[in-house]
């Protein structure tokens, strides 16, 4: 009887990680609604949900840079029906900016897989008399503090990104913090703020219907669905290069049968010619990855961001 108790012991959690998923899994996106997470997050949410027979629902949980969302992930029972998307900021910056962040996503993540990554567009408000980045830096030059720019968050892509370029180019413009693009958005639609880096997923309705302009792209290579819009390197801001990246973690001590079949979903979701179509048409290039592989990806990014934001200050400019 001992035995079989034993037995039962042992077989019971192998047959759960069989079965899984049995109930609908939530997967966190750690910005407020409107942003770059969402045009990752939704769509790749609905590919999951036509692989693995069971729904998957994205859910907005912004605030505190993704440190909020992040650590609801990592203290849900680790069983494979929450998981969080991360973007770059809290993969790779968040430990190195906010030396009070209570998670790490490496010591308290699983890592599944990496999703894709994506430029950046320097954008400004219509009303700013900028036709060009050179222009851009100008203005902003000659008026030291009073123009403004829109971030999703201390510590994100779209702020570190216009850091950087305050860093290079010596600019001196004020930063006005979102808990994610929905905010962000309105105030620069509205010209309450001036400029942002936007992505352009997230971003497509605005710039098509000329509520803001874009001035660069922000990678080395122009984007194929605005080629006409230059780098910032080709605008004369020597060496810039940024660009955001998404991957998928569950809470550590998720069991590795898990972990191997949402890494197997999110493998054939990113095969998946819809998905590919939509993220083509925002400027997202899918990647996919072994979790192993997304543990050293990350290890090599943060040693990278480290460098930077130890070069350009803190998080709070």
């Amino acid at each position: 009887m001992k035995f079989l108790a034993c037995l039962a012991f042992l077989i019971t959690p192998l047959l759960a990680n069989a079965q899984y998923p049995e109930k609908p899994i939530r997967l966190i996106l750690p910005y407020s609604s409107g942003g770059g997470a969402d045009v990752i997050g939704r769509p790749l949410a609905n590919e999951l949900t036509k692989i693995l027979g069971k729904t998957v629902f994205a859910e907005n949980r912004g605030g505190a840079s993704g440190n909020i969302a992040m650590e609801y992930v990592a203290t849900s029972p680790p069983d494979g029906y929450t998981i969080i998307l991360m973007l770059t900021a809290q993969a790779a910056v968040n430990n190195t900016l906010f030396k009070d962040s209570k998670v790490d996503a490496i010591k308290d993540f699983d890592p599944i897989s990496l999703i894709a990554k994506a430029p950046y567009f320097l954008a400004v408000n219509p009303s700013v008399p900028a036709k060009n980045v050179q222009e851009f830096i100008t203005l902003v030059r000659n008026n030291p503090g009073k123009y403004s720019y829109a971030s999703t968050g201390n510590g994100s892509g779209t702020h570190l990104s216009m850091v950087l370029l305050k860093s290079i180019a010596q600019l001196d413009i004020l930063h006005v913090a979102y808990k994610g693009g929905g905010g962000a958005y309105t105030d620069l639609l509205s010209g309450q703020v001036d400029a942002s880096f936007v992505g352009a997923g997230s971003a497509k309705g605005f710039i098509q219907n000329g509520q803001i302009r874009l001035l660069a792209v922000t990678t080395p290579q122009r984007s194929p669905i605005y080629p006409d819009v230059p780098t910032l390197a080709e605008s004369g801001v020597t060496g810039y290069s940024s660009e955001v990246w998404y991957a998928l973690y569950a809470p550590k001590g998720t069991p590795p049968a898990i972990i191997k079949k949402l890494n197997s979903a999110v493998l054939v979701a990113l095969k998946s010619p819809q998905l590919k179509e939509r993220y083509v048409a925002d400027s997202i290039q899918t990647i996919g990855s072994t979790p192993e592989e997304l543990t050293a990806f990350t290890k090599t990014e943060r040693i990278k961001w480290a460098q930077m934001v130890g070069r350009i200050g803190s998080a709070n400019e």
